[in-house]
């Protein structure tokens, strides 16, 4: 490419960067630098937080945990968590809903986790769902650093299209309350329907979903709306220490198969 060509292209470049500014940062935070750390210090991120964790926060002590991790992806490495404007929604609707009986698909590192297992009410119970082994030795730790044990909370590993259909069986899981979905977006929808084919959403029951406007899950959102056994409301938000970028959580309320 002749050096004419590549000026003429320069105002397009950047222009791109400066409307783009907000997702290259999260780019080069989410990928290179955290690749990059993990083949110099030969541990995943989640596990490098959790050793941060371990030094820095007080045992048996949820709140103040959480406001760990809020500090090391702000000042350290990013995490990818919820992030506590999500977490503050996250826990109001469980505080609000009560549910006796509560699960996550998508552990990841514990976080939205110990958001929910914090705000269930006396004798309520928390399955959650994490299909990576090494990423849920990490939340494992963490959710009992936080002093929750397994009456509380429940970890399973396993993918979560494999996890549903024996919750009722192998889990005594008859019904769950609330669920949040904050594992893949484009499973969100099959999930769904997997937790509507095995009875497991009794009439009434609080669906909420992450991610669902970045990276997006739009056949999710659209399969809630059309179908006519949901009433749908988006809870707006940005992402944890990217504010630019707008991100929602969806609230479902189940009323009943129709």
């Amino acid at each position: 490419m002749s050096p004419a060509i590549a000026l003429a292209f320069l105002p397009l470049v950047v222009t791109l960067l400066v409307r783009y500014r907000h997702y290259f940062r999260l780019l080069v935070r989410t990928v290179l630098l955290r690749s990059l750390r993990d083949c110099l210090s030969g541990l995943r991120m989640e596990e490098r937080a959790f050793s941060y964790v371990l030094t820095h926060a007080l045992p048996g002590d949820p709140g103040h945990i959480l406001t760990t991790l809020d500090h090391w992806s702000s000042h350290c490495e990013y995490l990818s968590h919820m992030g506590p404007a999500k977490g503050q929604i996250l826990m109001r609707l469980v505080e609000e809903k009560a549910p006796a009986s509560a699960l996550e698909l998508g552990t990841y590192c514990g976080y939205s986790t110990l958001l929910i297992a914090r705000a269930l009410p006396p004798g309520g119970r928390l399955l959650t769902v994490e299909r990576d082994p090494r990423t849920a030795a990490v939340a494992e730790k963490l959710i009992r650093l936080a002093g929750f044990d397994e009456h509380t909370v429940e970890l399973i590993v396993g993918r979560s299209e494999e996890v549903i259909p024996r919750l009722r069986t192998q889990y005594q899981l008859s019904r769950a309350d609330l669920v949040l979905l904050a594992h893949w977006p484009r499973c969100y929808l099959r999930d769904l329907q997997l937790l509507e084919g095995h009875a497991l959403l009794p009439a009434g029951a609080t669906v909420l979903a992450d991610h669902v406007l970045f990276p997006g899950a739009p056949r999710f959102l659209q399969y809630a709306k059309s179908c006519g056994r949901y009433r749908c409301r988006l809870h707006h938000t940005g992402l944890p220490d990217f504010p630019a970028i707008k991100d929602g959580i969806a609230q479902l309320t189940y009323a009943g198969p129709g």
